[in-house]
């Protein structure tokens, strides 16, 4: 059996403001080439699939065109999706018993028994082969919200329904399989010992205890595909649980890496071989700085003209950073003077005072901060150190993170 593993691909999402549909599209023409290329039997979609719980129509189009059109190149092909933190389970899940027919299955919550019991069977999914034979099953494992792991059957500590989730649905795989059968599980979580790219991974539960541990899945699992964390990685070294990372970079700080899907090949039980597939980049994102105001206009000057020729929805992202004696008032009418008839496209200014070792983005003649680069929870401890002239312990932001995953939860009942 082969697999496609791939996640984040957070369709919707704004670069400081600007819309990356352009990407996206690039991203999922390749990959549509990709699987009419290698024909796997299975593509995986470890979460984050929009960047938002109300993601915009065009993105959803984008994912819908998509499936519909693997479906169409590739009839044989299983699809399955689960929902991550940045997604609404209840809208994953609204269109699955059409995306069914499609031979996707989208899987964006888990649910109770009227017993108490884990409904495993939604979470297991068949995975035949290209002959049509059942080579393996995937557990679908979406994000676990406090909500849905925590109550009158499990208790309040998170990690323990977490682990009790686990351990019911792999229980249930055990009890379905044939000899020879692989378990696939896909989740969307962060694990312990993971690398995680600033910017742009939002926290999954605010604390110092939301990483999970790799003993999660025990050995009977033959591969992990992961979601979550943007950078291609392995779980503690382990070639079997894997984070593929998203497919375009989604902040500055994920540029100096290349994006990728991994390929997958099982032998009946046995993982034969990941190797990751590089993914083209349609955009490049670009940084100058951080120099002094002075270096960064020579460095800007230095930048390519704009070819009349090209396609202009190609030009780099480009973020610009400086280092400040002073307040500049005019700092950003200077660096777009610079860039006039220059081939790159300016999504964020960055100035860092010197001595102070403060930074703020854009016009920062009155340190403003934009409130998109803060998690909830720097907005939350700003705002207790404001009132009450001290930090917020870890208890007070635990049972800040427990109210705001209530609220989340809630925002997404239809």
């Amino acid at each position: 059996m082969r697999l496609f593993h791939t996640s984040d691909w957070h369709l919707g999402q704004n670069l400081h403001g600007q819309e990356r549909d352009f990407e996206h599209a690039c991203f999922l023409s390749w990959l549509l080439s990709q699987l009419a290329d290698q024909q796997p039997d299975v593509l995986l979609i470890a979460g984050d699939i929009f960047d938002t719980v109300n993601p915009p129509v065009k993105a959803q189009e984008r994912l819908y065109d998509f499936i519909v059109s693997a479906h169409e190149q590739q009839p044989g092909l299983t699809i399955v999706m689960i929902a991550g933190n940045h997604d609404s389970g209840s809208r994953i899940e609204l269109p699955a018993p059409l995306m069914r027919r499609l031979r996707a299955h989208a899987l964006g919550r888990v649910l109770w028994l009227d017993d108490g019991r884990l409904d495993a069977e939604r979470l297991l999914i068949p995975l035949p082969d290209a002959s049509g034979e059942i080579a393996g099953w995937c557990l679908a494992l979406p994000f676990l919200r406090p909500a849905e792991v925590t109550g009158a059957h499990l208790g309040d500590d998170y990690l323990r329904g977490i682990g009790q989730v686990h351990e019911w649905l792999i229980a249930a795989a055990n009890a379905r399989r044939k000899p020879g059968q692989a378990l696939i599980a896909i989740s969307h979580a962060h694990m312990a010992g993971g690398s995680v790219s600033q910017d742009s991974e939002r926290s999954l539960i605010i604390g110092n205890a939301e990483a999970l541990p790799a003993s999660l899945f025990g050995p009977s699992i033959s591969y992990v595909a992961l979601g979550h964390l943007h950078k291609p990685q392995r779980v503690n070294g382990e070639e079997r649980i894997r984070y593929c990372g998203s497919p375009i970079p989604l902040s500055f700080s994920e540029i100096g890496y290349q994006h990728q899907i991994l390929d997958v090949q099982l032998d009946g039980e046995t993982l034969v071989s990941v190797e990751p597939r590089l993914i083209p980049r349609a955009v490049n994102l670009q940084r100058i700085g951080p120099a002094p105001l002075a270096q960064v206009l020579e460095q800007l000057a230095e930048l390519p003209d704009i070819d009349l020729l090209a396609d202009p929805q190609r030009q780099p992202w480009l973020e610009v950073r400086v280092k400040l004696d002073e307040p500049q008032p005019d700092l950003r009418q200077q660096i777009e003077t610079a860039l006039q008839g220059k081939s790159v496209r300016l999504v964020r200014i960055a100035a860092e005072y010197a001595g102070s070792g403060r930074r703020a983005d854009e016009d920062d003649a009155n340190g403003l901060i934009e409130l998109d680069q803060l998690t909830p929870r720097e907005l939350f401890s700003r705002a207790w150190q404001e009132n009450y002239g001290s930090e917020a312990d870890e208890q007070t932001l635990n049972d800040f993170a427990l109210l705001l995953q209530e609220v989340q939860l809630e925002g997404e009942q239809p």
